[in-house]
């Protein structure tokens, strides 16, 4: 290739670049339409701002009895009756270990022996097995078992009536609970 053929090339590349610069700077030299159309826009009315709600005013309220008993509180007869009246738990027993452990978190997987010699299995969440019979206590609630079949055991538990008394609930575990 001689140097006469390799600046032919070269120059048709810059013939070429000069020609698209002058081209796009004529395409910019017009902008009457655009400048037409943002004048239009900036003199439309925008939409109209909502007003401010009104705010309500709350008549107050004067409360004179601040001397009279409270009635979201027991009285104090209720209290009174509701501590002696109804079960109450054995502090002074002893505790056994399922007490330790919720009752829904206590699983029977299954029992031993037959007739009033049922002796249940139960799984506490530890893996431990243990063998209830009926009067033993387990569950945090002060539960007392009353009754046990092939399927299901029954309990009594001593809960707080709220009023600082207690109440009975009855709770069941059956077989393959869980």
């Amino acid at each position: 290739m001689s140097l006469r053929e390799t600046v032919k090339p070269m120059r048709l590349a810059r013939v070429a670049l000069v020609a698209g610069a002058l081209m796009a700077l004529a395409g910019c030299s017009k902008d009457d339409d655009l400048r037409q159309w943002v004048a239009a826009e900036k003199a439309k009315k925008g939409a109209p701002i909502p007003p401010l709600p009104v705010i309500k005013t709350f008549e107050t309220f004067l409360y004179t009895d601040q001397d009279r008993r409270d009635p979201f509180s027991p009285s104090t007869a209720e209290l009174q009756t509701g501590n002696n009246a109804g079960p109450r738990p054995d502090e002074d027993r002893v505790k056994q270990p399922l007490e330790a452990f919720a009752l829904d978190s206590l699983k029977m997987v299954g029992t031993l022996g037959l007739g009033n010699g049922i002796e249940v299995l139960i799984k506490d969440p530890a893996n431990v097995i243990h063998r209830v019979h009926r009067g033993d206590y387990m569950g945090q609630n002060y539960g007392h078992v009353t009754a046990i079949s092939e399927d299901h055991i029954e309990l009594v538990e001593l809960v707080p009536n709220g009023n600082g008394g207690w109440m009975e609930r009855s709770a069941s575990i059956a077989l393959g609970e869980k």
